[in-house]
């Protein structure tokens, strides 16, 4: 067998010397795509698994929905570089709220709103932790397949199409009264309950299902609490680090054992033009929602769901 691989990218033909199931091509490509679509409400696992058959990668998508193939170990280390960049971005933020957490657990009660988010961040991540680690590598598998994942990804849509409908039926406008509003009239990101940040943990575990956001749906959850739309991407984008950084540091043995054999090099490409990819992409988003909306996305997500359906259907 030849060690060169031919690449169909786009309709053209790239031949690149590599023994890899993922050419270094192919992983600078996932890695963009990863640090823009797990910070976009767009669902990053759902474009990794679609994008390759859109462009022809056979061997990607043949080890997509194997059970013990080197594309999880891959996609850790998508993972990873995307909450890097995360990390990057709010470096000041999680200094302050670390230093909260054990400010507030020293003296065993939450004395400001800055300990009381660090509790919120903890209690929200031990739903999404607990099912990821009993679900997590039986949905990648049994859902990585394309026509699910366009499924979801409409679902997804819908989703996002449903959040401005939750904020405004929201009773948060009594519960920001009683507890405390910005100038605006919104509700304050500290205000939330932690029976909410539960719930909102709950609901980010369906992320797991390739096509659904993470983000997404952790914004529609802020959203339909009275959150106004930069704190609930904020709270989301803040939520996502400690989540995929603990899936990451949990799998890390997928990459490092016999699974990580002939990607090591690639994952590392793909996990740094992530983590650059993440740090543009939170930095135009936390921007977009000062004055934008979901809405957007939930259309994209329907249109290209639709298409990407279509597209299987028929190829």
């Amino acid at each position: 067998m030849s060690s060169v691989s031919v690449v169909s990218l786009t309709g053209g033909h790239l031949l690149l010397g590599a023994t890899s199931p993922i050419s270094w091509l192919q992983a600078a490509i996932l890695g963009l795509l990863q640090g823009v679509t797990e910070l976009f409400p767009v669902s990053s696992l759902g474009h990794t698994v679609l994008f390759p058959t859109l462009f022809g990668w056979h061997s990607v998508v043949a080890m997509q929905s194997k059970p013990e193939s080197p594309w999880l170990a891959f996609v850790v280390m998508l993972h990873v570089g995307s909450a890097l960049g995360l990390l990057a971005y709010f470096w000041r933020d999680w200094v302050q709220i670390i230093g909260a957490f054990f400010r507030s657990l020293a003296k065993r009660r939450i004395d400001n709103p800055t300990e009381r988010l660090a509790w919120l961040i903890v209690v929200a991540t031990i739903p999404a932790g607990i099912i990821g680690v009993a679900f997590e590598h039986e949905l990648r598998v049994a859902l990585a397949k394309p026509e699910i994942a366009a499924s979801f990804l409409m679902v997804n849509g819908v989703i996002l199409l449903s959040a401005e409908r939750l904020r405004r039926r929201s009773e948060a406008g009594a519960l920001a009264a009683r507890s405390g509003a910005d100038e605006e009239g919104g509700r304050k990101l500290a205000t939330l309950d932690f029976k909410e940040a539960a719930i909102i943990g709950f609901i980010q575990s369906a992320a797991l299902i390739a096509g659904i956001s993470r983000d997404g749906v952790v914004m529609t959850g802020g959203l339909s609490r009275g959150l106004d739309y930069e704190d609930s991407a904020r709270f989301a984008f803040l939520l996502a680090t400690p989540v995929i950084l603990a899936a990451g540091v949990f799998k890390i043995s997928d990459l490092t054992g016999p699974l990580g054999d002939g990607i090591r090099g690639q994952a590392l490409i793909a996990a740094v033009v992530a983590a650059v990819a993440a740090v543009v992409s939170v930095a135009f988003l936390m921007r977009y929602f000062k004055t934008r909306t979901l809405r957007p996305f939930g259309v994209y997500c329907l249109l290209f769901g639709l298409a990407m359906v279509i597209y299987t259907v028929v190829s």
